[in-house]
């Protein structure tokens, strides 16, 4: 039985707890605020902590895998620690916030031989699924042009009293909002080769110290270009995330909220087919998150521990989005 550790205990900390427990043990859970901490381990009988470091040591060979769901900065710090201690790590996205942090990361679990997973969970909408496939057998042809749109909704009041928000703990809209979109799209057409663009903060005021809107074309190695255009403002509910890729024999696009069904398709000699059914979104009262496939994630997760070769998000495939994210803002001011 696989014996979990859990750093973190806010709003996403509930879809890990609920899974680990169906795949295997909740040991231990970990907050800065003592009483989230003994809520989640009242709830799932294991102990509880306020102090990451007095975990990782307390729960010494009482643990296999610990999952970081901390603020999106603490991301690398929180992972290096558990590794160096001898636990493999699954950290929610984004895996960090800046290419250094996760270089470090990928590095340490190199050294210490340790497993380093990141929570990719759209990549396992059917609709996306069905659409990688049809990349990966050459469906479309050479891939000419794309288009991602990620339209939602997160008010002021989202930011109130919170870490989200700021430069060093957030990092912005496309680290927190829309990294699991980004990830798709470095999914289906490799890195990025050039990009350019612009930000701004419309609504927001001091709530954020980044933008609420931006827009960029990008140019992949793989000789496509395209565009992201991204918000935060859309009138009172999320609105869309929508994927159009363009090749030479076919023309797909994805959409609804969260990616996930299948809008337009025109192929040569072919037909997406979409198998299986989305799961739930995130729901957190005001506002929605996206699509909880945490099952899929944690079912991955034990049977990447058991074979090596078994494919799972790890440090490498999460540093990706980092480098794209982190491309786009260096080349689209915020103005």
């Amino acid at each position: 039985m696989v014996k979990f550790g859990l750093i973190g205990c806010g709003n996403i900390s509930s879809r890990h707890a609920e899974q680990m427990v169906r795949v295997g043990k909740l040991q231990a859970v970990c907050d800065i605020v003592p009483e989230k901490a003994q809520k989640l381990a009242d709830k799932y009988n294991c102990k509880a902590y306020s102090s990451v470091t007095e975990m990782l040591k307390a729960e010494k060979h009482h643990l296999d895998v610990v999952s970081v769901c901390t603020p999106n900065g603490l991301h690398a710090e929180h992972s290096i620690a558990a590794l160096k201690k001898g636990y493999h790590v699954l950290c929610e996205k984004p895996m960090a916030i800046s290419v250094a942090d996760g270089l470090s990361m990928i590095t340490t679990a190199d050294e210490t031989g340790k497993k380093l997973f990141v929570v990719k969970s759209s990549r396992y909408n059917p609709a996306i699924i069905s659409l990688k496939n049809a990349l990966e057998s050459n469906a479309l042809g050479r891939i000419c042009s794309f288009q991602l749109n990620c339209f939602w909704n997160r008010p002021p009041a989202y930011y109130e009293n919170s870490w989200k928000g700021s430069a060093d703990l957030d990092g912005g809209t496309l680290f927190t909002q829309f990294s699991h979109y980004l990830d798709v799209l470095c999914w289906m057409l490799g890195d990025c080769k050039n990009a350019s663009g612009i930000r701004k903060n419309f609504t927001h005021g001091e709530s954020i110290s980044f933008e609420d809107t931006g827009s960029v074309v990008l140019e992949m190695k793989n000789g496509s270009i395209g565009g992201i255009n991204w918000s935060i403002n859309t009138f009172r509910k999320n609105m869309e995330v929508s994927l159009t890729i363009i090749g030479e024999k076919g023309i797909v696009k994805l959409g609804g909220e969260y990616m996930n069904t299948l809008e337009y398709q025109s192929i040569e000699n072919s037909t997406l087919e979409i198998e299986g059914s989305d799961n739930p979104a995130n729901d957190y009262g005001f506002y929605r998150g996206s699509m909880s496939n945490h099952d899929k994630v944690y079912d991955n997760l034990i049977m990447a521990l058991k074979d090596p070769a078994h494919p799972f998000v790890n440090g490498n495939d999460g540093l990706k989005t980092i480098e794209l994210i982190r491309m786009i803002y260096q080349n689209a001011p915020l103005v």
